[in-house]
């Protein structure tokens, strides 16, 4: 099978503009009208949409890899890295903070030149301990192929198939000088085809050991923050990935074994972009729906645990609040919690869930 980057004109890509230009119109426009409906915002409320966008990217960013992280954690991780005043602070690993270092460094410095260290820098913030699971990788360096080629395989041990192989671990310098080069100096290409195109060609390089996905989502973001022009966050296209993550397989796929013809490619990318557009207006919805709950509380009085805890719901809370889960996550007992939630249903802050189930369960009266 002959790869993209086998063929003698690599990496001169191109694609069919007629078909790309009204796509890219419509993501154009919707990223514009997000924008300035972000900008009419307080302070308060565009860093509580911020803080949700870089906690859901995050997130899924390591989901598509098969990788759960704690969603208490990553909001913490963050809201202290931008300095955010947040009630209900956890304490997060140094795994945690390793991935969210990298996402702030490509969306809050995304002016920054790219250069090697940058991504070494960023590899090292995925794998602090040099390892990936139980296996030791090369970390702040290309991969050195010393266990075989680079491939992308699926199936059971002994009947594996092989989707894509990368190019040779000694052409990587010369392949990434290449790509850091043209991510540099390129400044006439529209800023989110250069983001799906720096996608595609990141990946298919695939330069570390691991967390080459993570690694290109990443720059994704930066160029997306690019194109935004400013380093806010409100919408998040590794969340949607993770919801088409097997098209996303399957038209990297494709792409990789094919010629130099991106245009399959650009249209998954801007479809995949105009869906993460269409989907940050719920998350700003929550967002002013949790502005306006404590707008409308603002002078009822509350403990900590109580604050903490409608927090946590209203942020996205796993599974039913009952309140065994109150007196667990708060530690006190289960009368204590029982009281809390009671005093909560009496002044039209909590009510019950109406699915019933074997076990009472609340949720946030928005």
């Amino acid at each position: 099978m002959k790869y993209i980057y086998q063929y003698p004109d690599w990496p001169e890509f191109y694609w069919d503009n007629e078909a790309i230009l009204p796509v890219l119109s419509e993501v154009r426009h919707l990223q514009g009208r997000l924008v300035g409906k972000m900008e009419t915002l307080g302070f308060a409320l565009r860093s509580e949409a911020v803080l949700e966008t870089l906690t859901l990217d995050v997130l899924k960013s390591t989901e598509i890899e098969g990788e759960y992280l704690q969603q208490n954690q990553v909001r913490s991780s963050i809201a202290r890295k931008l300095g955010l005043d947040v009630a209900g602070l956890v304490r997060s690993d140094r795994h945690v903070d390793g991935v969210v270092e990298m996402m702030l460094d490509a969306t809050q410095h995304f002016g920054k030149a790219l250069h090697k260290d940058r991504l070494f820098g960023w590899h090292s913030a995925l794998f602090p301990a040099g390892r990936s699971g139980m296996y030791k990788i090369v970390t702040s360096n290309w991969r050195d192929d010393s266990t075989g080629p680079m491939q992308v395989v699926s199936g059971a041990m002994g009947k594996e198939k092989v989707h894509y192989q990368a190019p040779a671990a000694r052409t990587l310098n010369h392949l990434m000088n290449a790509f850091i080069k043209w991510f540099n100096a390129d400044k006439t290409m529209d800023p989110v085809l250069k983001a799906s195109l720096t996608h595609l060609w990141f990946v298919t390089i695939h330069p570390f050991d691991d967390g080459n996905g993570r690694i290109a989502r990443a720059l994704t973001d930066l160029q997306l923050a690019r194109a935004d022009g400013h380093n806010q966050r409100f919408y998040s296209m590794s969340a949607q990935i993770r919801v088409e993550r097997n098209s996303y397989y399957k038209i990297l796929e494709k792409t990789q074994g094919r010629d130099l013809d991106i245009t399959a490619w650009h249209l998954w990318f801007l479809d995949c972009l105009h869906k993460a557009l269409k989907a940050s207006n719920k998350l700003l919805e929550g967002v002013l729906s949790k502005a306006r709950f404590w707008e409308l509380h603002k002078h009822t009085e509350l403990n900590l645990r109580q604050r903490v805890m409608l927090n946590k719901v209203m942020d996205g809370f796993e599974g039913k609040l009952t309140s065994s889960k109150w007196a667990k996550i708060t530690r006190c007992s289960n009368d204590t919690a029982l009281r809390d939630i009671q005093d909560l249903m009496n002044k039209k802050m909590l009510k019950k869930d109406a699915a019933g189930g074997r076990s009472t369960g609340y949720e946030v009266m928005l």
